[in-house]
């Protein structure tokens, strides 16, 4: 047997040969469409930490400068509303960037102004506030389920623009998104929030009902930006098929709504340690760790 043989058999005999064999078959097997994907969600992860510390700036200079802002998020169930702000807010302070989702009025809201329980949650100085759905609910669900009656929203529809005109004469910046959502895409993320534990919270009742009502919504959504895309509150509509791009697309389009400048900082530096274990030793207490799984 020559010896090119027996060093290919010796090869064959080593320990974990057939398995780097199949680690090498399964690279060569990746197919583009998943090289394509990871590729492209390592330049979202690129391009929303650079608009992460914009939003930071952008955070900075509210406070600097006392700014009062309100960001709007409307949309049909599924568009992407809930993702997108979690995109916003999860790299600034929830002491400035504060998220407003408010539940079904109780019974003493109901009998209140309808736009008093929102009022209250306007930002002073300062301050940032997002609403997760807002007062728009009346042009929307409430009309679509049927939760007010034809009067109301006309008058709703009415007074609005007049409102918003009064808070941007406050010094309110008011910015309304609208996440468009195809009726495809709407129903695959639905079904993937009943089939996926993760999501099953956000499956509410009310989505599974408004769900058959497409066409009612559609109407509630034009006669509402007939009657309140103003051009002191116009309504922005972006397209939310792609989940990461649209959260791209906002976050950049919200900073060039407010103009910032970055906020000079002194040069920070952390000062030299001196007591580090000299003035004080920890006691030998049985500290209750928890289990490491991993």
């Amino acid at each position: 047997m020559s010896s090119d043989k027996k060093q290919s058999k010796k090869d064959e005999k080593k320990p974990g040969a057939d398995k780097a064999a199949g680690a090498e078959k399964q690279i060569e097997q990746v197919s583009p469409a998943k090289q394509a994907k990871k590729k492209k969600g390592k330049l979202y992860e690129k391009e929303l930490k650079r608009l992460h510390v914009e939003l930071v700036k952008l955070q900075e200079w509210v406070v600097a400068k006392g700014l009062k802002v309100i960001v709007v998020f409307e949309g049909r169930d599924g568009a992407g509303k809930g993702g997108t702000i979690k995109a916003i807010t999860e790299r600034v302070s929830p002491r400035v960037f504060q998220v407003v989702a408010l539940p079904a009025p109780s019974d003493r809201e109901k009998s209140q102004m309808y736009l008093q329980r929102y009022i209250k949650h306007f930002p002073a100085a300062g301050e940032v506030v997002i609403f997760d759905r807002s007062w728009y609910n009346r042009a929307g669900v409430e009309r679509v389920m049927g939760f007010t009656d034809p009067a109301k929203v006309e008058k709703f529809l009415n007074a609005v623009p007049l409102v918003e005109k009064a808070m941007k004469e406050s010094g309110i910046i008011l910015l309304k998104y609208w996440l468009e959502v195809t009726p495809e895409e709407q129903e695959r993320r639905l079904r993937s929030r009943i089939t996926d534990g993760r999501k099953i919270w956000k499956l509410s009742p009310m989505d599974v009902k408004s769900y058959t009502r497409w066409d009612d919504y559609t109407l509630a959504r034009d006669e509402m930006f007939k009657a309140t895309d103003t051009p002191w509150a116009p309504w922005f509509v972006a397209k939310s098929e792609d989940k990461k791009s649209v959260r791209l697309n906002i976050i950049s389009h919200l900073l060039s709504q407010i103009p910032y400048k970055k906020v000079p900082h002194e040069k920070v530096e952390l000062p030299k340690r001196k007591d580090l274990g000299k003035k004080y030793k920890a006691a030998d207490y049985p500290f209750k760790f928890i289990p490491e799984v991993v």
